[in-house]
């Protein structure tokens, strides 16, 4: 199979999370901007007149989780790929992240208990596999 992102499934999942990330932005800011209006999104929302309803607080909270971990994600990969110790740990490790992720956010946005952290932790598992490839020989 060819992958997009320099012939690399590593790259190219990361390159995935990446857009996934930045797309997240997007359902929590306009979810604030719907309960605020306009010209409170424009200005400099030094106060924040109306509480966003339920669902866009469990899509920011979605998202702040992600960047957390994804800096730690991206560097991981990173290094694989330069110190060429990419694998089947990595492969796998790459793909549970991002799906895992993706999975993540509209298990947040309804509010699903349990499945949720499940989900959470597949994706750290995937991430911690790519760690462990750094390790191995």
């Amino acid at each position: 199979m060819t992958w997009p992102v320099a012939g690399s499934p590593e790259l190219t999942m990361l390159a995935a999370t990446l857009v996934l990330a930045f797309v997240s932005i997007f359902p929590p800011a306009h979810g604030r901007t719907k309960a605020n209006g306009l010209k409170w999104n424009a200005g400099p929302r030094d106060v924040t007149p109306n509480a966003p309803d339920l669902v866009t607080e469990r899509l920011a909270r979605a998202q702040a989780n992600l960047m957390e971990t994804l800096p730690l994600f991206v560097g991981a990969v990173l290094i694989a790929v330069v110190a060429d110790k990419t694998g089947p740990l990595t492969f796998w490790g790459t793909q549970a992240f991002f799906w895992a992720r993706l999975a993540y956010i509209p298990l947040y946005a309804a509010g699903v208990p349990y499945v949720r952290g499940v989900v959470w932790m597949a994706a750290m598992l995937g991430f911690l596999a790519v760690v462990a490839a750094l390790f191995l020989p």
